[in-house]
C-alpha cells in the first residue's frame, strides 16, 4: 500500500476530521493518544468509532489506540472492534511480547502498526518486526524517541540517524512498511522539504505529518519522479537486449550494472505505477 503522507489527526478535533476526508494523504490517523487529553478520551474515543462507521474518507483511514500500560488502552481495542476500521497504530510497542498481546485483541481483519519510539524499542527492532500476522508497519516516533534518548533538537537529525536506519532495515527484513517520524515547524518548508528528502534517501515509504500543510511535500518526496521512472526503464531496457539476455552484469550508462539493479528497477517502476493509479 502506499503510506507516503501519514496525517495524524485529534479524534476530538471533528473540524480536522471532517476536512480530511478529502485530503490527498495516503493514510489519515484518528489519534486517541497524544493529542487527547485525559479528561476527553471517552469522548474522542466515540467520536472516533463514529467517523469510522460513517466512512467517507478518501485516504486510508487508521486509529491510533492509547499505549498498551494505560487505562485507555483496552476500551479503545474493544471499541473499534466492530467499527470496520483495518488498521491500528499502536504507540511505545517496544517488545515482540507487545505485537502478540495487541495481535489477539485487534479488531478483525485489521492489519497493525508499530510505533518505535523508545530506547528499548529501538533495541528489540528484530524482535518486534520479526512477529509476523497483522503486523505491516514500523512507524518512528522521532519526538518520544529524542527525550528517552536525551538527545537535543537537530536540523540534520544526526543523534538519531542510527536509529532511522535501524528502523528501515528491520522493516525490510521482515516486508513491512517503515514510516519515517513528524517535523514539528510548519512554518518551515524548506526544512520539511530536506527532512523528507532525507527520510527517502534512508529508504523509508512515507512520512508522519502533523498539518495538511505537509501533505504535498511528503507526497513529492516519496514520489517516483518521472526521471527516476525514465532511468528504470533505461535499465530494464538494457537487460532486455539479446547481449544481455544470459550477462549478470552489463555496461550501461558509463558504468556497470547487475541484475540486482535490474530488480530494484523493476519494483520502482511496480511503486511508480501504484502512485499514478491512486491519483
Amino acid at each position: 500500500m502506499l503510506a507516503r503522507s501519514v496525517l495524524f489527526l485529534p479524534a476530538s478535533n471533528r473540524r480536522a476530521i471532517d476536512k480530511a476526508r478529502t485530503l490527498a494523504c495516503d493514510v489519515a490517523i484518528l489519534d486517541l493518544e497524544d493529542a487527547v487529553a485525559p479528561e476527553a478520551k471517552a469522548e474522542a474515543r466515540a467520536t472516533a468509532v463514529q467517523t469510522v462507521r460513517d466512512g467517507g474518507f478518501g485516504p486510508r483511514l487508521a486509529v491510533r489506540i492509547n499505549g498498551l500500560d494505560t487505562p485507555w488502552a483496552q476500551d479503545d481495542l474493544a471499541a473499534m472492534a466492530d467499527t470496520g476500521v483495518d488498521l491500528i497504530v499502536a504507540p511505545k510497542v517496544e517488545t515482540g511480547a507487545d505485537i502478540h498481546r495487541l495481535a489477539g485483541r485487534l479488531p478483525r481483519r485489521a492489519e497493525l502498526w508499530a510505533m518505535i519510539e523508545t530506547p528499548l524499542a529501538v533495541l528489540n527492532l528484530n524482535a518486534v518486526a520479526s512477529v509476523g500476522g497483522p503486523l505491516k508497519g514500523l512507524a518512528l516516533g522521532v519526538n518520544d524517541l529524542s527525550k528517552g534518548l536525551g538527545t537535543g533538537p537537530s536540523a540534520d537529525r544526526e543523534p538519531i540517524k542510527p536509529w532511522m536506519a535501524a528502523t528501515v532495515a528491520a522493516a525490510r527484513a521482515w516486508g513491512l512498511l517503515a514510516i519515517d517520524g513528524v517535523f514539528n515547524a510548519l512554518d518551515d518548508s524548506d526544512g520539511l522539504t530536506a527532512e523528507a528528502a532525507q527520510g527517502r534517501r534512508f529508504g523509508f515509504d512515507g512520512k508522519s505529518l502533523i498539518h495538511p500543510s505537509q501533505i504535498d511535500a511528503a507526497n513529492t518526496a516519496f514520489s517516483v519522479s518521472e526521471a527516476e521512472a525514465d532511468r528504470a526503464r533505461a535499465v530494464v531496457a538494457a537487460f532486455e537486449t539479446p547481449d544481455a539476455e544470459a550477462k549478470g552484469a552489463i555496461r550501461h550508462d558509463h558504468g556497470m550494472i547487475e541484475r540486482l539493479h535490474l530488480e530494484a528497477a523493476q519494483a520502482l517502476l511496480t511503486r511508480h505505477a501504484a502512485e499514478q493509479a491512486a491519483r
